[in-house]
């Protein structure tokens, strides 16, 4: 059987970055849920489906396959065969994900596409419902954290690195609505496995939570 690490937690908290760190040490698959609910929304936009029209939505999952594939180091998205990694990112895609991602026939296709992946590969995924609902038989869950004002002054320098103007409160504020949101959801709302191990990262650097992460993979393992 795989071994599979779910890596659950708020926006902000670092999964991604400490997830693919990990996964390389690992020499496992990193999984991007994330990238895959934008590629589902392209297909949305691409065919003029509303974001509150939930019945098109519903209908066109059956008609939408997505899979992932690493080259050259790095994950790539493809959306029905056709690598869409340089089309997910905008922000209007980043706006209808956020749509979509709350109908039941979304979160369903890609969580079935999720756990075949998980059945037969060696892989870190992270996510809002990966430990709780996606993979809640996963040999490693953790949980990552971090607080408002830590993730909030991650995101500020972000976006001053990119030049774009930007408020550190404001930030804080939008993180604490988005905490909110996403764990008061009524489908797979953002929450702490039973089973999963807490990690929060707010005084920690990058190479310390992989350090921590690391070692309760190996606690697992052996």
């Amino acid at each position: 059987m795989a071994f599979n690490i779910a890596i659950d937690g708020p926006a902000g908290a670092g999964k991604s970055t400490i997830a693919r760190e990990v996964a390389r040490q690992l020499s496992y698959i990193y999984v991007d849920t994330g990238a895959m609910y934008r590629a589902m929304a392209l297909y949305f936009l691409r065919a003029g489906i509303s974001a509150d029209d939930e019945a098109a939505i519903s209908a066109g999952c059956e008609q939408i396959t997505v899979s992932l594939a690493t080259e050259n180091g790095e994950q790539q998205v493809y959306l029905n065969g056709e690598n869409v990694n340089g089309f997910i990112r905008t922000e209007e895609v980043g706006k209808m994900t956020s749509a979509i991602s709350v109908y039941a026939p979304v979160r369903a296709k890609l969580t079935q596409l999720q756990r075949e992946m998980a059945y037969t590969t060696d892989l870190i995924m992270d996510g809002r419902d990966i430990g709780t609902c996606v993979l809640p038989q996963a040999q490693v869950k953790i949980y990552l954290t971090a607080s408002v004002l830590t993730r909030g002054k991650r995101r500020f320098l972000e976006l001053q690195g990119k030049g774009e103007p930007c408020s550190l409160e404001e930030i804080c504020k939008d993180i604490e609505k988005r905490d909110h949101r996403d764990m008061t959801r009524e489908i797979s709302p953002l929450k702490q496995a039973k089973d999963a191990v807490l990690v929060d990262s707010s005084d920690m650097t990058v190479e310390e939570v992989v350090e921590r992460i690391l070692n309760i993979v190996k606690e697992k393992q052996t």
